[in-house]
């Protein structure tokens, strides 16, 4: 009894996949359909806070990289829709992936255990160095992903920028966190826990 009201609270595999990645398939889907950049927008901005009440409804609790996802989309989706200029939602993975990016950095030099904070429930048994390698592989992946996100959309169109998310940023992002499980599991990861591993954050 006191193991199951202790146990802390977070989503099935399938569910936080659909608050992490829904928003963002809501938005291509949106675009795709319309052709217009403000109102697909728009609707991205209307999904991602549906995930984070999804998230609520669900487990009682908003993790703390949806949170910042959310307050991204907020100020670049709002300068979209408020200025008319896709630039901004372009930029927002980025701005995104620097950010955190830098805060895992930040970590590392500090030795402050940043990832351990945010994701510690998710990954549990880990040890401090599986934890110090997991926090430098992906400080290191978010620096990579900044530059291309700048690179396609700086260099593409908007339906080409749309397409890379969906079928380049998103795919490599996954194949990423899963390339990082057996390291994860060599230092201590659960084995029951290592799908969840496999759920990487989205920017």
């Amino acid at each position: 009894m006191s193991d199951v009201a202790s146990k802390p609270s977070e989503p099935a595999a399938g569910i936080k996949l659909a608050i992490d990645l829904g928003p963002l398939l809501v938005y291509l889907v949106a675009y795709w359909l319309t052709k217009n950049v403000v109102l697909s927008t728009g609707i991205f901005m209307v999904a991602t806070f549906a995930a984070i009440a999804a998230s609520w409804i669900t487990v009682r609790r908003v993790s703390a990289m949806l949170l910042f996802s959310g307050a991204m989309v907020l100020v670049f989706g709002g300068l979209t829709v408020w200025l008319h200029d896709a630039t901004f939602i372009k930029m927002k993975p980025t701005a995104y992936y620097l950010m955190v990016a830098a805060i895992l950095g930040f970590g590392l030099l500090t030795d402050r255990p940043t990832l351990k904070l945010v994701l510690g429930q998710a990954y549990p048994g880990l040890t401090d160095l599986g934890w110090t390698k997991l926090t430098r592989n992906w400080c290191l992946f978010f620096v990579a992903m900044a530059v291309a996100n700048e690179a396609v959309w700086r260099s593409t169109s908007m339906e080409f920028w749309l397409g890379y998310k969906l079928w380049g940023a998103m795919p490599a992002t996954i194949l990423f966190a899963l390339a990082n499980v057996p390291m994860l599991m060599k230092h201590g990861l659960t084995t029951e826990k290592a799908e969840d591993a496999a759920l990487p954050p989205q920017g």
